[in-house]
């Protein structure tokens, strides 16, 4: 099972954890409310788990342009 971590917005992986069994506590996912549970995590046929977050390159350009919150996507 693949724990992999992906930017939502330009798609890149951040992180990958290849193990197991995984301790969600420990991964903070149960920090997560039920909807962002539902935007962030999603379970594969194979077994492995997708998880959206955003990468530090797409924070930065987020946080630089505030405009682009309003955009669906803003990667070209």
């Amino acid at each position: 099972m693949s724990v992999v971590y992906t930017c939502k917005h330009c798609g890149n992986i951040v992180g990958e954890l290849n193990q197991q069994m995984v301790d969600t506590k420990l991964l903070g996912w149960d920090q997560l409310t039920s909807e962002d549970r539902k935007q962030m995590i999603h379970y594969q046929d194979n077994g492995d788990v997708k998880i959206k977050i955003i990468c530090e390159d797409c924070q930065d350009s987020l946080e630089r342009n505030p405009h682009y919150h309003e955009l669906d996507n803003f990667i070209q």
